[in-house]
């Protein structure tokens, strides 16, 4: 399974009182997020799966990566609290490959998208690379930027195959 895990593009400031769960994207994170669309679609990346957390920052996130899925976007509340069993159960079955009825694969690993937010990717990365979610400080993830991930989504089975920072990402456009 390639995972990619992105974390949410830049958002305006909560309102006083108001939920963080509820702040949108800033039209220049708007922006800067579009671009970097176009530079994952220069990499020639899509993704069959697209998860994100339900605050309304990474689904205005997710919504600007539809033209890169291929299959089914899904609203997963476990991006939206630090990692967990659950989270690792539900990335379990999305990266699962069909397999025929003699057990062979029918096509290659899924690709699955992330949309999340910080420090939780940190440490979901740390966890599935490192076995450690408190090393998180090890994967520090910009606004928009991409942590892409290859393996078995477990604890210590997954390799770091690229962190992409926000302004590389843009670039490749």
């Amino acid at each position: 399974m390639d995972l990619y895990l992105i974390r949410h593009a830049p958002a305006l400031d909560a309102a006083p009182g108001g939920s963080d769960a509820a702040r949108p994207l800033s039209p220049k994170g708007r922006r800067r997020f579009a671009q970097s669309v176009d530079g994952l679609a220069h990499l020639g990346l899509t993704f069959d799966l697209l998860l994100h957390s339900p605050w309304l920052r990474a689904l205005e996130t997710a919504e600007l990566l539809a033209g890169l899925v291929r299959g089914e976007t899904r609203v997963t509340p476990a991006l939206a609290e630090p990692p967990g069993r659950p989270l690792l159960a539900e990335l379990s079955g999305a990266g699962a490959a069909p397999v025929d009825p003699e057990g062979r694969l029918t096509r290659a690993p899924r690709r699955v998208a992330a949309v999340g937010h910080q420090p939780w990717l940190s440490e979901l990365a740390a966890w599935l690379v490192l076995e450690d979610p408190e090393a998180g400080r090890q994967f520090q993830l910009g606004k928009g930027g991409v942590l892409w991930l290859r393996g078995e989504p477990a604890p210590g089975e997954m390799h770091l195959q690229a962190l992409l920072t926000p302004k590389l990402v843009r670039a490749l456009a």
